[in-house]
């Protein structure tokens, strides 16, 4: 994923190449979940971006006046033009100087189908008023030419949102050290423990938005709901205790034999107090300097 910089690389000045991921593959098959790790990882993305417009996308994200080093582009099924072109619209890409990686995240059609009937998504297909399975099939035979082009294939058949935020982070070349990879989680206690915590907190103490009227249908990602909760000295409070024992054990979790640690938040309903506290020492997290650090937050995403 190298691009010819345009100085070179011991001249003063000079950028860091620009790497250009194109994330595809099948629906259902991960590509969400990738995209946002992608972006918490510093990368500028973009979904559903019609395939002929990559070049213009490259070039205006490329200017001198953005200077975007890391980009990722997502193109799949939904795309209106034909993606059979794509090859066409990758070389004008690389005739920028640029070395586009394409990641295609696949899954059985079983996997697909039981993950589309837990989450009641619509396929992109079924307007075609195929049933199901049909517009699964129908789909393969389509981005079979994405799958051909593919650098690299992901199959996530028998990975969970963390397993694959974890493959994503660790194993496509975005890890340059030996740093900690981090995941701050949000869950809701009565739908369970994330299997793969490595360290629960429970908010379930603090004071709840629930029950104001104006923050219910909000989440911890809304400016009021942080604003409710920043107001209240016990909220601050337990922030500081956090940070401060994160910012003690975390590094001393990190090394050769250790990749990846999962912090989880729990509250009653998964929307509020937890979300805030995720993305919250998140945002500490990388203040700390922590460079590959993610949020999921499971009763919203």
């Amino acid at each position: 994923m190298n691009a010819r910089a345009e100085l070179p690389e011991d001249e003063p000045g000079a950028r860091p190449p620009t790497s250009l991921l194109i994330v595809t593959g099948m629906s259902g098959g991960g590509k969400t979940v990738a995209l946002n790790t992608f972006e918490d990882l510093g990368f500028y993305c973009v979904d559903n971006l019609p395939a002929e417009l990559l070049p213009e996308f490259v070039r205006a994200a490329t200017h001198p006046e953005r200077a975007e080093q890391k980009l990722a582009v997502g193109i799949d099924m939904r795309n209106r033009g034909d993606l059979a072109n794509l090859p066409e619209w990758l070389s004008a890409v690389g005739a920028m100087g640029l070395e586009p990686q394409l990641v295609f995240f696949d899954a059985a059609d079983a996997t697909l189908l039981k993950r589309y009937a837990e989450t009641r998504r619509r396929h992109p297909l079924t307007h075609l008023g195929l049933a199901l399975a049909d517009a699964i099939a129908l789909e393969r035979q389509a981005v079979k030419p994405l799958l051909a082009l593919a650098d690299v294939v992901v199959d996530t058949s028998d990975l969970n949102v963390h397993q694959l935020r974890h493959r994503v982070i660790t194993e496509l070349g975005l890890s340059q050290d030996s740093s900690l990879s981090l995941l701050f989680e949000s869950f809701a206690y009565r739908r369970g423990l994330p299997a793969d915590a490595d360290f629960v907190f429970d908010a379930r103490s603090l004071p709840n938005p629930h029950w104001d009227p104006r923050l219910k249908p909000l989440s911890g990602r809304d400016a009021a709901v942080r604003a409710y909760l920043e107001a209240r000295d016990e909220v601050n409070e337990y922030v500081a205790q956090v940070a401060d024992f994160l910012d003690t054990w975390l590094p001393r979790m990190q090394s050769g034999t250790r990749s990846y640690v999962t912090v989880a938040f729990g509250c009653s309903g998964g929307r509020h107090r937890s979300v805030y506290l995720a993305e919250t020492l998140a945002a500490h997290a990388r203040d700390r300097g922590w460079t590959e650090v993610a949020t999921f937050h499971r009763e919203l995403d």
